[in-house]
């Protein structure tokens, strides 16, 4: 038996076997050593277990033995109390011979409520005759005691008194109340036994103990000691009663993630503050670490670098064209579409710069503007190239009377008014709802997001989406236009450009979806860097190769030439 504590409850006769099996139990297994035992006054341990048969008898008494009807036991057999040795009485034997462990010489539990119920009647015949008249008292005494016991109950019930102990005792709810006291049983090995009271339990049901003064096994690890049908639950678990079976046992479950426990037996998991979160053994709460997309991080270093680089080729492109500004190859693709769109390139590769580093007011409110408002006009210049390859072809037909929209006001009309939309819907959505510094405190366990809240998502979706349309109107306008015979046709290109950057912002959506914290704002940066780069590598690379490493192929010559072909 794996119990600390067994609480007994019955009367004498049925708590008779429980002491016989007790007392095997302690010399052939020694199983109820190291436990406590609470029991009611009927079951007293100085009351000794009598297995051969009762012990005490008047050595004189000559009785037939009940286990030999045909014999005689003048000479009776008298015990020593150590239940293993047997010598025949003299018959000059006394009680206070024997030991302890076999009778007690002081007054039992059961004899103290006898000696209550004697005194509760003597009260209550006393109460009955006090009142008569005293010329009652000159009367024959037997007659006064002539009476129904049912007479006696009425008295019984108002009785109250002082037994010889100093306890008060009265009748209620039907039972006789008195004073309990609460006695600690401290056992030796030489069978001797100490009681030491440590508490009382008055008739007004008030329970009182003194913890100072109980004695415990010195076999106990702690003091009171548990009793359960299973080990403790150590830290970081609680204790889940099994269905059905009784309170003391029940299974150790760890804590759930967000939860601790830092005592043993606890009965409820503890909620860790929002700042805070359990540690690996889940029995105590530790700080959350501020989590947001670091310069100083592998993955942020990563990201920076790649802009600058990326930037750096964005700057030597530029200044290649400005080197080569009045070449055939420059001239022909529209030198100042160009020009706008290399220097709106450079400004989506520095935007993303903002998306990196704690989130601010001040980023929160520009990084997505920026970027939007740089890749739309971005956007723009691809398109108005495309439409402008587009009427070139057609000029050179007889008799078509587009050649007057060929000049830079068309085209730059086009830049204008596409990217003019773009700045209208962020300025709604600044002046509405603007994004600001959010800190998210559940995401993450052992993290607390710092991020931009982007204040409304329908104008964040709104600004990705029109960048979209002008992406899959300017793939439209550059797929048909790429047959078109030109020495220098851009349409080829820009389809390939705008093919790659459908495929990446496609690829973004599902991507920035699943995914939490600052890897959000990496994928952010990640499709801004690869879309923008497959504008500078598909559309300009082609031509810096022509310019610096190939020039015979950017003349005059050649192109009328092709032209003429």
């Amino acid at each position: 038996m794996t119990a600390k504590v067994v609480i007994v409850s019955g009367d004498s006769q049925s708590l008779g076997p429980l002491a016989i099996v007790s007392y095997i139990a302690e010399f052939l297994y020694k199983s109820h050593i190291g436990k406590i035992w609470i029991t009611p006054p009927q079951w007293d341990f100085t009351s000794a277990i009598d297995i051969e048969g009762p012990h005490c008898r008047h050595p004189l008494d000559h009785k037939k033995d009940p286990k030999n009807p045909g014999s005689q036991t003048s000479d009776r057999c008298c015990h020593d109390g150590k239940f293993k040795t047997c010598k025949h009485c003299t018959g000059a034997e006394k009680l206070e011979s024997l030991p302890q462990s076999l009778f007690e010489m002081e007054m039992s539990d059961q004899s103290y409520h006898i000696y209550n119920a004697l005194y509760a009647v003597a009260h209550a015949l006393n109460a009955m005759f006090l009142p008569r008249p005293k010329t009652m008292l000159n009367r024959d005494t037997s007659k006064l005691l002539n009476f129904e016991a049912w007479q006696m109950h009425a008295f019984l019930k108002n009785v109250h008194f002082n037994n010889g102990a100093g306890h008060e005792v009265w009748f209620a709810q039907e039972e006789m109340s008195s004073e309990l006291d609460v006695i600690n049983w401290v056992t030796f090995p030489n069978k001797s036994f100490l009681k030491i009271q440590v508490g009382k339990m008055s008739p007004s049901q008030e329970f009182t103990i003194h913890h100072d003064v109980v004695v415990w096994n010195s076999r106990f690890k702690q003091n009171p000691p548990g009793s359960t049908c299973v080990e403790s639950c150590r830290v970081g678990h609680s204790k889940t009663v099994r269905e059905g079976e009784a309170i003391c046992c029940y299974d150790c479950t760890l804590c759930p993630d967000d939860m601790m426990s830092n005592q043993t037996d606890a009965v409820h998991y503890v909620i860790c503050p929002e700042d805070e979160y359990p540690n690996k053994n889940q029995d105590q709460c530790i700080p959350k670490h501020m989590a947001f997309l670091n310069y100083n991080e592998p993955l942020g270093i990563s990201l920076v670098s790649i802009t600058f680089s990326f930037t750096a080729m964005t700057i030597l492109v530029i200044l290649i064209f400005l080197k080569n500004w009045n070449t055939p190859i420059v001239k022909a693709n529209n030198q100042n579409l160009t020009c706008i769109l290399l220097t709106s390139i450079l400004l989506c590769y520095l935007s993303s710069l903002l998306f990196l580093g704690k989130p601010s007011k001040v980023s929160c409110l520009l990084r997505q503007s920026a970027f939007g408002i740089s890749f739309s006009v971005a956007i723009s210049s691809v398109l108005a190239k495309t439409i402008t390859v587009v009427l070139a072809f057609m000029a050179t037909q007889p008799g078509n009377r587009t050649r007057k929209w060929l000049g830079k006001k068309v085209a730059h009309s086009i830049v204008l008014s596409c990217s003019l939309i773009q700045v209208g819907i962020c300025t709604v959505w600044l002046s509405t709802s603007p994004p600001f510094p959010n800190v998210d405190m559940h995401s993450q366990t052992e993290h607390i997001i710092v991020e931009c809240n982007e204040g409304s998502i329908f104008m964040f979706h709104s600004v990705l989406g029109y960048i979209g349309f002008q992406a899959v109107s300017s793939f439209t306008v550059a797929f048909f236009a790429q047959k078109l015979p030109d020495t220098f046709n851009e349409a080829k290109f820009i389809t390939f450009s705008m093919l790659v950057f459908c495929s990446v912002w496609i690829s973004f959506i599902p991507a920035y979806l699943s995914t939490k914290g600052k890897d959000v704002v990496a994928v952010e940066v990640f499709a801004i860097l690869a879309s923008n780069t497959g504008l500078l590598i598909c559309i300009f690379l082609p031509k810096c190769y022509v310019i610096v490493l190939n020039p015979a192929l950017n003349s005059k010559q050649l192109l009328t030439e092709k032209k003429s072909n």
